[in-house]
């Protein structure tokens, strides 16, 4: 059975008219690719109210249609390590909407896209710089030295072997 989906006016008009005809409500919702509960409500409210007129609902609606929504993604897809921040800018010079962080997640999130996060670092200093490719270089070289030859197999991960440092010419 399909998930129960919204039905346009036209969609709303041929069901009526089908079941005004005799059709079962089952049929209408094959033909419709709906829920049979969506047709039963409609026909349920077109008897009482006399109209099939869709009714108000509650919440805020959207600030972006789905046009804004394609730019957006778009925006995202042209240059992916762009952060929320950006895209807002973005989206705001070209459109002229003005719309939240929060907006931008939940429309990316739609469609399996996700904004890069800015990476807060502490800031290095020179001393920094040094003080860390000290510990990097003492850290490797022994083990750069060990190992002279490297064997590749068919295997994911390569596999060292030692060769001894006998250097008695």
């Amino acid at each position: 059975m399909p998930p129960r989906t919204k039905l346009t006016t036209l969609d709303r008009g041929r069901a009526l008219g089908w079941l005004q005809d005799g059709v079962s409500g089952r049929e209408v919702s094959r033909r419709l690719r709906v829920s049979h509960s969506v047709i039963q409500r409609l026909h349920q409210r077109f008897q009482t109210t006399g109209s099939a007129v869709e009714r108000p609902r509650s919440g805020r609606p959207r600030c972006t249609d789905r046009r804004d929504d394609r730019y957006l993604q778009l925006l995202a897809l042209r240059n992916r390590t762009n952060t929320r921040r950006t895209l807002i800018g973005n989206f705001r010079a070209a459109t002229n909407v003005t719309i939240s962080r929060k907006t931008v997640t939940r429309r990316l999130r739609e469609v399996r896209l996700h904004s890069m996060r800015t990476v807060v670092r502490p800031p290095l200093t020179p001393r920094h710089r040094r003080a860390r490719m000290t510990v990097t270089r003492h850290l490797r070289l022994p083990q750069v030295l060990k190992c002279r030859i490297v064997v590749f197999f068919y295997s994911t991960s390569p596999v060292f072997a030692a060769t001894e440092n006998n250097s008695s010419n």
